[in-house]
């Protein structure tokens, strides 16, 4: 099995650590100490050696920042984790308090006094947090530090080492183009901008560019490295000799100079040296390398890394292996389906015995090299926890009568996938039914838009909450995200969310995930994966318009839907989606799944 299902997180250590902790941060003469999430790659997965957060306050989510100060502490999460913060922290020690609603800024102003200094790592915040951190906490009499060597880790004694997963080649055949030809590009971008080099902190954009995937990390194929790439000559590959065998090794050295970690600051000092101007993303980038590369006298062009849209815009190539990869996918998912579909009702099944059958089927593809993200396997009121991870500790029955949400997704060598169903296991309260329908409606909505070139993110999300809107609800996460291609499952710089600031563009892949969520009983999420098409003018019109297809085959529990909320465009979209998945899965399925799916696909009006 791929995943564990061990409860790393242990409160009753909490106090200790923090403890600990601040001594270190008296011995520096500082009034507090800032301890993220994120690693010095600003990755949402990270290796063990990095997870300090969960270390120091027990949270295992994958987004969050902790601020200790000599006598309080709190640690500050989104909408999505602010139930399991609180099950994880010790809150007599740690107070939990959710963002945007509470600020870092304010909360550290109200509770450190005029003249403090707040020490940080600069390795692990990014250029911009860091100045806005900076700017907001001068006003409020406080000074942010940078601290060399990190806190925790000098109190953490029993420290995970560093990972050194080998990395592989990924094919050209499946990347639809040769590192050779990417590098190219970039350099072409380096010129126009007048920039001498840039710096790659994002191992997804070093895996994209060099065309190789990595193991350090969980759940996402890359290698953790730096490539510094100049205008003129070749990119260097900073990475540990460990991770690097004669085959990946030749297969780069064709494009770059393969480099040792240890000589990446000689690197970055020659850069100055020759007074380069070095391209930084200001987003991604560690304040660290600002830092020394303007020590050394070198300028520093704050502009966007060069990877993000082209890696964002798959091409003929990835899309189509996104689309075996959803086929592939859909069968072991529909089987799993039909499964539930049989065994539920019995009784006896738990979260951790579902997401074990879940990827067991995906296993018996023959291609699935690893889960997309641990398996959100959510019954009743865990599934109103939008990243709800199942522990042994915490594993709960799926009972009839029941809401069960399952979120789950595989990498295969020719892209990754992300699929979120809710099921109702019997017979279902009519409000969780109502909530669903006002759900669907919305996903419905994003999946028949069409869109001007130039929409962003942003402004298709409102489509996916207007059905809540009305009525009153709505919920705390973006509508979508940006997928990878077998590489992050979260993966920018496109979102369907109110941050979403990046136009949309053909060839991005997106997820379309709205949901609801009733604390304590509850949990409601519908997603699919879907593609943005080419600007195209309809039949009739004046402008050329983009819209999206859909990937993700499966389908939609009918039992949890009110029909006589959807009109009758919604209903003609959800049969003619059914339809597709029957004729696309069905012939590839027997006996009882493929009876399952014809259950589970017949026109809404036609009766259970």
């Amino acid at each position: 099995m791929l995943q564990s299902f061990e409860d790393r997180s242990d409160p009753s250590q909490v106090a200790a650590r923090v403890e600990a902790l601040r001594s270190a941060i008296a011995g520096h003469g500082l009034e507090g100490y800032l301890v993220p999430r994120a690693d010095e790659h600003q990755g949402e997965y990270v290796p063990r050696s990095a997870e300090r957060l969960l270390w120091l306050t027990g949270f295992s989510g994958s987004a969050g920042m902790a601020a200790v100060l000599r006598q309080k502490a709190a640690i500050f999460v989104d909408g999505r984790y602010t139930v399991q913060a609180r099950g994880q922290v010790d809150t007599t020690v740690i107070d939990v308090l959710q963002v945007p609603e509470a600020k870092l800024t304010e909360w550290l102003g109200a509770n450190a006094p005029k003249g403090g200094r707040i020490g940080y790592d600069p390795r692990l915040h990014t250029i911009a947090a860091v100045e806005a951190l900076e700017r907001v906490l001068a006003e409020k009499g406080l000074t942010l530090v940078a601290v060399a060597g990190n806190l925790v880790d000098a109190v953490w004694p029993d420290r995970p080492s560093p990972p050194l997963g080998a990395v592989v080649p990924h094919p050209d055949a499946l990347a639809g183009r040769s590192a050779a030809d990417k590098i190219a590009d970039l350099r072409a971008t380096l010129a126009k901008a007048g920039e001498d080099a840039v710096v790659l902190t994002n191992p997804d954009s070093i895996a994209w560019l060099l065309n190789i995937r990595g193991a350090d990390v969980p759940r996402t194929p890359f290698a953790l490295s730096f490539v510094i790439a100049p205008c003129d000559g070749r990119p260097q590959w900073f990475v540990a000799a460990g991770k690097v065998g004669d085959n990946i090794r030749g297969h780069v050295a064709a494009v770059a100079d393969v480099r040792p970690p240890e000589a990446l600051d000689e690197a970055l000092v020659a850069l100055g040296a020759a007074k380069s101007c070095v391209r930084l993303d200001p987003d991604w980038t560690a304040r660290d390398f600002l830092d020394r590369l303007t020590a050394a006298g070198a300028t520093v062009s704050r502009a966007g890394d060069p990877c993000l849209l082209p890696k964002a815009r798959k091409n003929e190539a990835e899309l189509a292996g996104a689309r075996a990869a959803h086929r592939r996918d859909a069968r072991a998912v529909i089987r799993f389906l039909a499964w539930l579909d049989r065994e539920a009702p019995k009784g006896g099944l738990d979260e951790i015995a579902a997401a074990m059958k879940l990827e067991e089927m995906r296993h018996e593809t023959g291609a699935l090299l690893d889960l997309s993200f641990e398996t959100i396997s959510a019954a009743g009121p865990h599934a109103a926890l939008p990243h709800y991870r199942v522990s042994r500790k915490s594993c709960l029955p799926i009972t009839p009568g029941s809401v069960y949400l399952v979120d789950s997704g595989g990498q295969y060598r020719d892209g990754t996938t992300d699929i979120t169903r809710t099921i109702a296991v019997g017979q279902v309260p009519e409000e969780a039914r109502e909530r669903f329908t006002l759900v669907l409606k919305g996903m419905i909505a994003v999946s028949t838009l069409r869109f001007p070139v130039g929409t962003r993110g942003s402004d298709v999300d409102p489509f996916a909450r207007r059905a809540l809107w009305a009525r009153g609800f709505d919920f705390d996460h973006g509508t979508g995200h940006g997928i990878g291609s077998y590489l992050s499952v979260h993966e920018g710089p496109q979102r369907i969310a109110r941050t979403g600031s990046v136009p949309l563009e053909p060839g991005m892949i997106v997820s379309n995930e709205p949901g609801y969520y009733r604390e304590g009983a509850y949990g409601i999420r519908i997603e699919n994966l879907l593609v943005v098409t080419k600007p195209e003018v309809p039949a009739g019109g004046e402008r050329a318009m983009m819209g999206f297809e859909t990937l993700t085959l499966a389908p939609i529990d009918r039992a949890m839907m009110v029909p006589e909320l959807m009109s009758d465009e919604e209903v003609a979209w959800l049969d003619d989606y059914h339809r597709w998945v029957m004729s696309e899965i069905g012939p590839e399925l027997d006996g009882a799944d493929h009876a399952f799916l014809e259950r589970a696909t017949r026109p809404l009006h036609s009766g259970a």
